[in-house]
């Protein structure tokens, strides 16, 4: 993919590191000279100085040749801007880290394809590891209803040994609860009925909020 990130401070370069290790082409922009400097020189990013609300700078990004546009600068009101050019400009997929959540109607109104809001993120996460401390790593999804979590199975557990068919009839699973991945020995799988859990693997688990509490206690229960 083609990925055009507005603003390199530590989020967005972070980001664009990541992604050109995942091999994809990646481009920054930023208002200030030394930061794209820095992000060619040790990461071999291909940058641009500039001020991204300015049409003539983002338009040598050339967003309409890019699959994602996304805009992180540190004022909603400069991502606003970013938004509405790169839609004016041919963008096809344009995404916004939103700080105030007062501003989301008004990307919502400016046809923003994804709002990612780094409060509610956030949020959210710090407080299932707060409330559940068997949880590794979380993140919301949707509204916040459901998250996703990783639980790891210690030894000694129940559901050790058992397949997931068997695990998921009992009949105390929560209702809500899917199980989505496990990694165990190196290697990621997507669980079929026949996959059995093992020591040690690390389980994706969907849940409902209400349900979370219910649904870590039940693979954690010891045999």
């Amino acid at each position: 993919m083609r990925i055009v990130i507005a603003g390199a401070g530590r989020g967005g370069l972070n980001l664009a590191v990541y992604l050109q290790r995942s091999g994809h082409t990646v481009m920054v922009v930023d208002r200030d000279a030394a930061v794209a400097e820095r992000a060619f020189e040790l990461y071999g990013i291909v940058a641009l100085a500039g001020d991204a609300t300015d049409v003539s700078v983002l338009k040598q990004c050339d967003p309409d040749r890019a699959d994602v546009v996304l805009a992180m600068l540190h004022r909603d009101a400069d991502n606003l801007a970013v938004a509405a050019l790169a839609r004016a400009l041919g963008a096809h997929r344009i995404m916004v880290r939103m700080r105030d959540p007062e501003y989301r109607r008004v990307y919502e109104s400016a046809r923003v394809d994804q709002i990612l809001s780094e409060t509610e993120i956030l949020v959210g996460v710090l407080a299932t590891a707060i409330e559940h401390e068997a949880v590794r790593h979380s993140m919301v999804l949707g509204s916040g209803e459901a998250i996703a979590v990783e639980i790891v199975i210690e030894k000694g557990a129940w559901v050790v040994g058992r397949a997931v068919s068997d695990v998921a009839s009992d009949e105390r699973f929560p209702a809500s609860c899917v199980i989505a991945g496990m990694a165990a020995g190196g290697e990621v799988q997507a669980p079929r009925g026949a996959t059995v859990i093992e020591a040690g693997a690390q389980l994706l688990v969907v849940s409902a909020r209400r349900d979370l509490a219910a649904t870590i206690d039940f693979f954690r229960r010891r045999a």
